[in-house]
Order: structure tokens, then sequence, then C-alpha cells
């Protein structure tokens, strides 16, 4: 069973796994609360080492018009803007 860590972190069994991980308080706290929001990219690789798909899934997430006709490059560009 996973220690409550009180308001300030809403998973606390994610938060515990990402400290044993190696992740600062401050960043395993960040991806635990996050987690709890969807609408919130957990991914913390720059878009570039990203997969087309895994791009074009975000870019459905965010409603980016055009997104199936795009270039990996292009859909980075619509990302960022």
């Amino acid at each position: 069973m996973a220690k409550d860590h009180g308001d300030s972190i809403k998973d606390d069994k994610l938060y515990e796994d990402l400290r044993e991980e190696g992740y600062s308080k401050s960043k395993a706290a960040a991806i635990a609360n996050a987690r709890v929001n969807d609408n919130i990219d957990h991914d913390s690789r720059p878009y570039e080492e990203r997969t087309k798909e895994e791009l074009y899934d975000l870019a459905q997430e965010r409603d980016i018009e055009g997104r199936s006709d795009m270039t990996k490059d292009e859909m980075i560009e619509a990302l960022r803007d």
C-alpha cells in the first residue's frame, strides 16, 4: 500500500515508483499529479525522438487540423505552436 503523501500528491503509488526509479521529488510529484489530469502530455521525450504515429496521436488529442496530411516535421511545428 502506498504511503499517503497528502493533498500535494494526487497519485501516491506512482510518486513512490518514480522516486524509486531515481526521479527527484519535484519531477515525481509533477508526473504523478499530471497523470491524474489526462489533458497533459506525459512524455518528456523531445518531439524529434517520437514516431510520426505518436505525434499524430498527440495532434489528434489537441485537435490540430490537417494532421493527416502533415509530415513529421510539420506536425512537430504545429504541436509547438
